[in-house]
């Protein structure tokens, strides 16, 4: 079913805690990801912008929060109905309002990812982690890039990995994952991207394609949080009513 998301947006309540892999995630969860991911672009804009000045063209910020807050406005008007389409459809408006290869790049990834899951009205986060390997190796073949050439496959490949070996369970372990990769990008010489051009000169710089590769799983982990807390709430609510009874 379609309708607005904001922040708060549910999603579906049949199961326990998300961590546990009981409830699958249904269209709301992957719009309450996009949304969490363009707070995480807006409040990390200006450092993006920051790294990219040293090694890239100092717009990685801006071009960036404009593709998710298009996101966000798209979705806040009415969600798809299935999580392959929230993803298609974050996809293409990151292709159509990010500047330069990162909107390619980042709705290759979405879109990709989305195309995985058809048209289920619901997915397991096991099938979310394959989704995302499959989007992931599209973003590799697409830039010609491999782990170690200093892009955001140096966040993005650990991540899958680490949520792939937790069975799609542990968010925050590919959160986590992530982020160490995108601060292991410090010592690397970039081989793929503008970056490159300054050869050895990118030594020493944290790369900002990795950097928001990170804030993009790092939403995932929220949401996923998010959804937990969602289903104790519902738990405890069902379990306060049970206990009442008749008098």
């Amino acid at each position: 079913m379609s309708g607005k998301v904001t922040n708060d947006a549910g999603g579906s309540g049949d199961g326990g805690g998300g961590s546990e892999g009981v409830q699958e995630l249904d269209a709301a969860f992957f719009a309450r990801w996009m949304t969490a991911a363009a707070d995480a672009v807006a409040r990390e804009a200006d450092r993006l912008t920051e790294l990219d000045s040293a090694i890239g063209d100092a717009d990685h910020g801006g071009n960036m929060r404009r593709g998710f807050e298009a996101v966000r406005e798209e979705l806040g008007e009415e969600v798809p109905p299935t999580p392959g389409a929230v993803l298609m459809t974050a996809g293409r408006k990151l292709v159509s309002t990010v500047g330069g290869a990162s909107g390619p790049l980042y709705g290759t990834l979405l879109r990709r990812a989305g195309k995985v899951f058809g048209s289920a009205e619901q997915v397991s986060r096991e099938e979310l982690a394959t989704a995302l390997r499959t989007g992931i190796e599209a973003v590799a073949q697409l830039g010609g890039a491999v782990a170690g050439d200093k892009t955001m496959l140096d966040a993005l490949f650990p991540a899958v990995e680490a949520l792939a070996d937790s069975g799609g369970k542990d968010f925050e372990a590919a959160r986590t994952a992530a982020e160490q990769g995108a601060e292991e990008t410090v010592p690397l010489q970039a081989r793929k991207g503008r970056a490159s051009y300054l050869g050895e000169r990118s030594i020493g710089h944290q790369d900002p394609g990795a950097t928001s590769a990170a804030l993009l799983v790092a939403a995932l982990a929220e949401a996923d949080a998010a959804q937990d807390a969602e289903g104790d709430a519902e738990g405890a609510g069902s379990g306060e009513s049970d206990s009442g009874g008749s008098e």
